[in-house]
């Protein structure tokens, strides 16, 4: 008998990856937008759960907007903190298993290590601080029934991200500037989604890390933008792309200098497949 899943933020990179993934087929699926459902209220919450009785929620629901966050804390604490108190919540009323979305920027970046799931966390900016709370909430109340997986520098074919503001700006001008004092490691929708899909069936509790292999700057990662859209023909020409140091690209929220997770305890407990970011950008690329 296939599972029922619950789906929140459905609009999103991983809600629309999710969706058109053939791994979904054995579960059957109910997808929702904001629109359809606001986790923030936790009436609304507890009535779609009691209309619907899944199985599995998967909380691809989040305020993403990391700069913004910066002089709007109450709608970042909202959706990344109370929302997920509220599914958590009505995920114990209805007694269902909880995978919830998270973000390296818990990390403060001192480390110059991958970090592990049992690292410290300390974010720098509202929208760490935010995220923190709600795997907090989800742990506190569902210790035995939940799946936290922390993600980073999240890319897809949909939405608004990295990958398609740099293919835009590489045809509307004749340079760039990247900061390259800043690492971490992509990671594609699609392989996350595969690692989501992956809890589903097994259901295992506890914090994860998931992210594309290798390491890399923004500046690495724009460079490889370049030369993938370049063989893929989704550029016709090179532009030149200059390195720069955070100091020169100054923006409201700080983000850590050093993210790179450590997803060595997920491979096991879940058993995904790791792919190295170049390979992901690749495959994404080919779908534009």
């Amino acid at each position: 008998m296939s599972k029922k899943v619950l789906l929140t933020g459905a609009n999103g990179q991983t809600g629309q990856t999710l969706i058109r993934s053939a791994l979904m087929d054995s579960c059957e699926l109910v997808a929702v937008t904001r629109a359809e459902l606001d986790i923030t209220d936790a009436d609304a919450v507890l009535q779609l759960l009691a209309s619907i009785q899944p199985d599995v929620i998967i909380n691809a629901a989040a305020y993403t907007a990391v700069d913004a966050a910066e002089s709007d804390a109450d709608a970042a604490f909202a959706v990344n903190a109370r929302g997920p108190e509220n599914l958590a919540r009505g995920a114990q009323i209805h007694g269902c298993h909880l995978i919830h979305l998270s973000t390296d920027f818990v990390f403060d970046g001192k480390k110059n290590l991958p970090y592990a799931p049992a690292d410290k966390t300390d974010p720098l900016g509202v929208y760490g601080q935010s995220k923190l709370a709600g795997e907090q909430a989800v742990r506190r109340i569902l210790p035995e029934h939940s799946t936290i997986i922390r993600t980073s520098w999240l890319y897809s074919r949909y939405g608004a991200n990295f990958v398609k503001t740099m293919l835009r700006l590489m045809k509307e001008r004749d340079q760039l500037s990247v900061v390259d004092d800043q690492i971490g490691t992509p990671c594609s929708t699609l392989t996350l989604s595969a690692c989501i899909i992956a809890s589903v069936e097994k259901q295992v509790s506890g914090i994860f890390h998931w992210s594309d292999t290798g390491l890399a700057s923004w500046y690495d990662f724009a460079v490889g933008i370049q030369e993938e859209a370049l063989l893929l023909g989704l550029l016709e020409n090179a532009i030149p792309i200059k390195p720069i140091p955070s100091s020169a690209y100054p923006t409201p929220a700080r983000r850590p200098v050093y993210s790179v997770l450590d997803k060595r305890e997920t491979t096991v407990a879940l058993g995904c497949e790791q792919q190295h970011w170049r390979s992901a950008l690749r495959d994404v690329l080919k779908n534009f």
